[in-house]
């Protein structure tokens, strides 16, 4: 189980659907549009391939799909998150496609209450808490609750080119 959310922080929000979803600022690294992302044909399907973010293939990964939503063709606002997580005591850095970013908010530990034990649509372990902003909820993810190691290194592995050193 993650640890509660005890002091004001802040989190950047994106949307899956018509979900808000945030993520602690401190993972983000950079917001992409979504490129040319390369396709690893062994890779699950959530799994959308690697893109090169200054000479390093980082793992993509659709959230849609990794959440079990449908599958939606890209638009203008579709963007790629990269984060900077810890993976079993390691630094890994991956992409999460977006349907859209938003902004950066603040929330303190008074706008924030865990997530409800049941008739919730997401699985409660991925799920830090649930913000709320006026009439609005918003769905903190424990990010790195999202991603195995295994998963990422697999595909990355595979697209890591040869090279001799």
């Amino acid at each position: 189980m993650s640890a509660a959310i005890a002091e004001m922080a802040q989190y950047m929000t994106f949307k899956l659907g018509d979900e808000l979803f945030a993520i602690n600022v401190a993972q983000v690294r950079e917001v992409l549009e979504v490129s040319q992302v390369t396709h690893i044909p062994t890779a699950p399907e959530y799994m959308r391939g690697v893109v090169n973010v200054r000479g390093k293939a980082i793992p993509v990964v659709d959230l849609r799909l990794k959440f079990g939503l449908p599958k939606t063709a890209e638009t203008v606002h579709t963007r790629i998150v990269v984060m900077e997580l810890e993976l079993d005591g390691e630094v890994t850095v991956v992409g999460g496609i977006a349907d859209s970013v938003h902004e950066v908010i603040e929330l303190d530990a008074g706008q924030i209450n865990p997530p409800p034990r049941i008739a919730m649509r997401w699985r409660t372990e991925l799920i830090k808490g649930m913000g709320r902003r006026g009439d609005d909820f918003i769905i903190i993810l424990d990010i790195a609750a999202v991603f195995t190691l295994d998963e990422l290194a697999s595909v990355t592995d595979a697209a890591e080119p040869v090279s001799a050193a």
